[in-house]
C-alpha cells in the first residue's frame, strides 16, 4: 500500500486513526535517533530516510533521480513495517537485531529481508528501534551500498 502523499504529516493525516499514533510516535523517533546526515521525507509511497543528493550524488542505481534510500516507514493493511536498509546489507547488524528482539517484544519476530512487521501496535519495540538507529552511520552505509552493487 504506497501513499501519494507528498509529505510526511500528509501521510500520517490520511492514516487510520488506529495507526496514527504509533507511525507518528515511530517517525518522530527515527528522525530523533537517526544517523546524522540522513533526511526525512517521501519516498516510493512511505515515510523515507535518506542519504540526501548533497552527500551522495550518485543516488540510487536503480533510479539515480532519488537520493539514496536508508529506512522506510510505511502502514501496511495488516501491519505496520519498518524497512532498514542496514538489516538486510550487514549480517551483523541483522544478527545482533534478531538476537535483541525476543528481549524487547513477547511476539514472534515478523521480518523479511529488510523489512520488520509489526501487527499489533501495542507490541512495537521502540527501545530496540532507538538501538538499531545508533549501530549504523551514513557513512557506514554509502561504504556497503557502494561494495554491494559494484560487485
Amino acid at each position: 500500500m504506497t501513499s501519494k502523499a507528498e509529505t510526511p504529516e500528509e501521510y500520517i493525516n490520511q492514516l487510520p486513526e488506529n495507526r496514527k499514533a504509533p507511525i507518528t510516535k515511530l517517525h518522530n523517533l527515527i528522525k530523533k535517533h537517526m544517523p546524522k546526515g540522513l533526511e526525512s521525507g517521501m519516498g516510493y509511497g512511505m515515510l523515507a530516510y535518506y542519504v540526501p543528493k548533497s552527500i551522495y550524488p550518485a543516488g540510487y542505481h536503480c533510479k539515480p533521480f532519488p537520493p539514496l534510500p536508508f529506512i522506510n516507514l510505511a502502514s501496511q493493511k495488516n501491519f505496520i513495517a519498518l524497512y532498514h536498509s542496514g538489516l538486510y546489507a550487514k549480517k551483523e547488524l541483522y544478527d545482533w537485531f534478531v538476537s535483541e528482539y525476543p528481549k524487547h517484544c513477547k511476539t514472534k519476530l515478523d521480518m523479511g529481508k529488510s523489512c520488520v512487521r509489526f501487527k499489533k501496535v501495542d507490541d512495537i519495540p521502540y527501545n530496540l528501534i532507538e538501538e538499531l538507529l545508533a549501530k549504523m552511520t551514513v557513512e557506514e552505509w554509502i561504504t556497503i551500498y557502494e561494495s554491494a552493487i559494484k560487485k
